[in-house]
């Protein structure tokens, strides 16, 4: 059964494209045939990743988002070979959502044969708030959707009065919606974080680090451990064997 991860966030900043780029790499990783799509109209992040299937999806008509142009997304979707990931930036989160909702654009895909799953971030310090609202808004608009959740402590601690995300009540108010709760790993910032940054902004894939001879070994080392730790989280979530994959 092929699949369409939908990367949905109204705040950003937050990591959804990260979340994209290593959700490409970890199905690519597991020998699954991948196909991204790129609509975020003003950061265009995941298609700087050059070695990653990633094609652009241009929405703008002048200023402003043409929604028939998401037609061309779903077209594009129903072309593709594999699984489907797609990365949707803040300035067109209420479109794709609005257009996903009043074409009934889910419910047509599932009726193809393809798993939906929307896959969307927390994280903490002060976009906290908004992103748990964001997770509010897409379990009322897709309340029969799956939802993954992915917990970005990058920005400090999800926490709150000590309570962490697992009591909040948004969770426990959609926990039957949400499929998989999956711990982007925290790391110490001066060693790791510098050495993922660097990462990200090069639009490098953690498998091209690993041989890059340019990059310290120690570099390399750390960016390995991240890579393993990670590709573990997902793999708790079973994002393959639940959409079913033999």
């Amino acid at each position: 059964m092929r699949t369409i991860h939908l990367i949905l966030q109204g705040k950003g900043g937050v990591g959804k494209s990260l979340v994209a780029s290593v959700l490409c790499q970890y199905l690519l990783e597991k020998g699954r045939a991948v196909q991204a799509f790129d609509t975020d109209p003003v950061n265009q992040t995941l298609s700087g990743y050059k070695t990653l299937p990633v094609q652009e999806l241009k929405l703008l008509r002048g200023d402003d988002i043409d929604r028939r142009k998401f037609d061309v997304l779903i077209e594009d979707i129903l072309a593709a070979k594999g699984d489907v990931v797609v990365d949707n930036g803040a300035a067109s989160f209420v479109p794709l959502s609005a257009y996903l909702k009043e074409n009934q654009t889910i419910d047509f895909l599932s009726d193809t044969g393809m798993r939906v799953l929307i896959h969307t971030v927390i994280t903490g310090g002060q976009a906290m708030k908004d992103t748990a609202d964001g997770l509010v808004s897409l379990a009322g608009h897709f309340p029969m959707v799956p939802l993954v959740v992915w917990l970005n402590r990058y920005f400090g601690e999800i926490a709150t009065e000590k309570k962490q995300f697992e009591e909040f009540k948004v969770y426990r108010e959609n926990r039957d919606q949400i499929a998989a709760l999956i711990s982007i790993p925290l790391k110490s910032a001066q060693t790791f974080g510098q050495d993922l940054e660097d990462l990200f902004s090069r639009h490098q894939a953690f498998s091209t680090a690993f041989t890059d001879e340019t990059l310290p070994v120690m570099t390399r080392q750390r960016l390995k451990i991240f890579w393993n730790e990670m590709c573990q989280e997902i793999d708790k979530a079973l994002l393959i064997e639940s959409v079913g994959d033999e």
